[in-house]
């Protein structure tokens, strides 16, 4: 969720309703270079975060669609695109064919062309993208509209168009109207999400801090909301959600913490999976986004390189299968546009979405990237022209005709067209597939009878067949060896209509092959049929594409090798021996410092007894006790063991205790279990002076319990010299969570300990069992 720009800062024309518009501009840039080609794989193209620098300074809320044409569409939210004097844009989409090289497109709204249901000072924030019925729709959160009075009466419209670039034209009115709080106010009705389920249901996911995530399901055009929303996360916690399925699993992914404090910003994307889309969505120990002490399993965070604030993030898939996630980011070094003031610089990054033991996480869990990186497999193998498969010779007709057409009812431009000749059309590619390989192309059918088969591994007799059948409706795979026939099929919904592109992907490795049918290629699907194959049913045979009873039409086809999964995480810090200790067994011991010491603060028992007081060291006032020394040389990890009993659900602001790097009072990285309004988290927060202004932002984990250990492991970055600090949590002292990374500059020299506040009532204390100093083993 963007908050940017204040109404004060921006002045904005006045109400005007009517279609949607993109500008001339864009349309201009959607003429040029249709039906270019993507880089083949392998030919070593690599991206560069920020993606989006080549064209914008921001970029914020990114979401991308791959369109017919072959391109590849990613929007943002409203916002200026330069820091230097730059108009402000209501929303704004470029396009790629490699996502290295970028082309700017314009805006999706016109200060002229506002939505009639809005009015003339709403914002525009971030959009989702989706192709539904033959058409693009883009959601987007309108921050005022003319129905409901009142201050940031956030609602969820749509815009479609037969294009990725538009033109657009409003629906008319909201997807889910402002939704009022009960006190005066209005809930964060705020960043929707499409998911398009395989019983037919289409979903749209919204919501923020103010109120919790929510799902609610749509009409049959998917303008509407229809039916009671579900509440799948609680307040005070997610908002930015996406959905995607997987091996039969629902994953909210969704972010958390701050999206816009400048260079103290710890945004970051926390996922939980359920088997419903209406959830509840657990995390990988078991505990529900909707807890008072509340879960997440951790998808990216930021790792202690330039990019901070990571998240509000879209799920691709390249033509390889490999699943990527864009976001946004800010540079820890350069987090504002320099005009207007106060707008947060958030450009848009990628990197590469892995899958280990059953839950997403970035880079295996290295973060974001500031190096080079391979680019999204993006075009074909084996010579196939993916934006004119028909061209060349690299798919040859063996009976009917394979030409080359155009589609004039979308944005496909060149398509394939398969014609039979008594009553079949059969190509195949001239050269062989690889043994483990992906075949991927949009789908569409110009008879109600034909149907459409893909062909893999076949010699003689065997082989594999994947049909689309729109007259069974149904989405099968049939697998014929030396032993017999199997066949295996799913049903395609009552949405699916033959006459719209639809995505058909096809990955055969190590002796297991699926078969997906879908609208957006996001992560929703309108059939899949997964398949255990035979020893040594992969073989490296060429692709056959065979039309039965009428035409079919194919764009966007390509042939690939299957991506290589990831399935090990990158190694995290490990605890060695302890180099130096304090374990509270009489008085502290020598080598500790007490700072603005309190005598309500004992050593009793073994235990060090901190009752909480209304102190903080957060802002200016700094009145809260800290208990420091200097730390090892080194690389080190602290811990320290913390019974706190903050209670479930009531709101207790801000009581909490924990670890703190301390440098000075304006400058320090703490981390601690944290009362949040009705929320119970792990908080690993910074404080800084930006300027004139003292600057606070936190990083968001969890989940907590009565009785926490925490850690944080410190290293130096050997090219800068900063200092990196990145925090750890455990409900049982053996499984640990690890999350984001603060720095603190070269030669600050922080000394580190303990700290508690942040409240008096209800009387509570925090009692620490020790804190302990261990080598990093490893």
């Amino acid at each position: 969720m963007p908050r940017t720009t204040t109404p004060a800062r921006i002045a904005l024309g006045a109400l005007i309703t009517g279609a949607l518009v993109v500008s001339s501009v864009a349309a201009s840039a959607v003429d040029a270079g249709v039906g270019a080609n993507a880089p083949a794989p392998g030919s070593g193209v690599t991206t560069q975060n920020p993606i989006s620098g080549s064209f914008s300074d921001t970029y914020a809320d990114p979401a991308v669609i791959r369109g017919k044409d072959g391109y590849w569409y990613m929007y943002a939210t409203s916002d200026p695109l330069h820091s230097e004097p730059s108009e402000f844009g209501l929303m704004h989409v470029a396009r790629t064919l490699d996502f290295a090289d970028w082309e700017y497109l314009g805006t999706i709204l016109d200060d002229a062309d506002r939505p009639g249901w809005t009015t003339s000072s709403s914002f525009y924030w971030a959009p989702d993208i989706r192709y539904v019925d033959g058409q693009y729709m883009l959601y987007y959160t309108a921050t005022d509209t003319v129905a409901e009075p009142g201050e940031w009466n956030f609602a969820i419209g749509v815009a479609t168009a037969p294009t990725p670039a538009g033109p657009w034209t409003d629906s008319g009115g909201p997807v889910v109207a402002p939704r009022p709080d009960g006190g005066g106010g209005y809930f964060n009705t705020i960043d929707p999400a499409l998911f398009a389920d395989d019983d037919g249901t289409r979903y749209l996911y919204f919501g923020g801090y103010h109120g919790g995530l929510w799902v609610t399901e749509l009409d049959d055009s998917g303008t509407r909301a229809v039916g009671a929303p579900v509440q799948v996360a609680r307040p005070d916690r997610y908002e930015g959600a996406f959905v995607v399925k997987r091996d039969g699993y629902y994953y909210l992914t969704a972010s958390s913490a701050n999206c816009c404090a400048g260079p103290v910003t710890g945004y970051s994307v926390y996922a939980g999976r359920s088997e419903s889309p209406l959830g509840p969505f657990v995390d990988h120990e078991g505990v529900s986004m909707l807890d008072s002490r509340v879960g997440g399993t951790q998808v990216l965070a930021q790792n202690g390189n330039r990019w901070i604030g990571v998240g509000h993030h879209a799920i691709i898939t390249d033509v390889s299968g490999q699943d990527h996630i864009v976001y946004h980011a800010i540079d820890r070094d350069d987090a504002w546009l320099n005009q207007p003031g106060g707008v947060n610089r958030r450009p848009a990054l990628i990197d590469r979405l892995d899958w280990i033991d059953g839950w997403p996480v970035t880079r295996a869990g290295a973060g974001p990237s500031d190096t080079p990186q391979p680019a999204p497999v993006t075009a074909s193998a084996l010579g196939i022209d993916s934006a004119d498969p028909a061209s060349g010779d690299a798919v040859v007709a063996r009976k009917g005709r394979w030409i080359t057409g155009t589609d004039t009812t979308g944005d496909a431009g060149a398509i394939g067209r398969l014609v039979p000749d008594d009553d079949e059309a059969t190509v195949t590619t001239r050269r062989a597939a690889p043994r483990s390989a992906r075949v991927e192309m949009d789908l569409r059918f110009a008879g109600d009878d034909a149907s459409f088969s893909v062909g893999l591994a076949e010699a003689g007799r065997t082989g594999i067949t994947v049909t689309v059948d729109p007259s069974s409706r149904e989405l099968s795979v049939e697998v014929r060896t030396g032993r017999g026939t199997s066949s295996h099929s799913a049903s395609l919904p009552s949405r699916f209509d033959p006459s719209v592109w639809s995505s058909l992907a096809i990955e055969m490795r190590e002796d297991r092959l699926t078969a997906e049918v879908s609208e957006s290629r996001l992560g929703d699907l309108d059939a899949k049929v997964a398949v255990d194959l035979p020893a040594g049913a992969q073989k490296p045979r060429p692709v056959r594409l065979t039309a039965t009873s009428g035409e079919a039409q194919v764009t966007n086809l390509t042939v690939v090798p299957a991506h290589e999964p990831v399935t090990e995480a990158v190694p995290e810090p490990v605890a060695g021996e302890v180099l130096v200790g304090e374990e509270f067994s009489g008085e502290v011991g020598p080598g500790w410092t007490w700072v603005r010491p309190d005598e309500s603060i004992t050593v009793d028992d073994d235990t060090l007894r901190w009752p909480l007081d209304s102190v903080d060291v957060v802002g200016a006032a700094n009145t809260g006790p800290l208990l420091l020394r200097t730390p090892p040389e080194g690389d080190w990890i602290v811990e320290t063991k913390l019974h706190l009993d903050l209670g479930t659900d009531t709101i207790r602001n801000y009581q909490q205790a924990g670890l703190i790097v301390h440098a000075d009072d304006d400058l320090f990285a703490r981390l601690g279990s944290v009362a949040i309004w009705s929320s119970r988290q792990v908080e690993f927060g910074k404080e800084l002076a930006d300027g004139d202004r003292l600057e606070w932002g936190a990083h968001l984990g969890g989940p907590v319990a009565e009785t926490m250990w925490l850690r944080i492991a410190h290293t130096v970055d050997p090219d800068s010299g900063d200092l990196l600090y990145r925090s750890a949590s455990s409900r049982d002292g053996e499984t640990w969570r690890w999350g984001a990374t603060w720095t603190l500059p070269a030669g600050s020299d922080p000394r580190v300990g303990l700290y508690a506040g942040g409240g008096a009532v209800p009387a509570t204390t925090a009692v620490f069992e020790y804190i302990r100093f261990h080598e990093q083993a490893g």
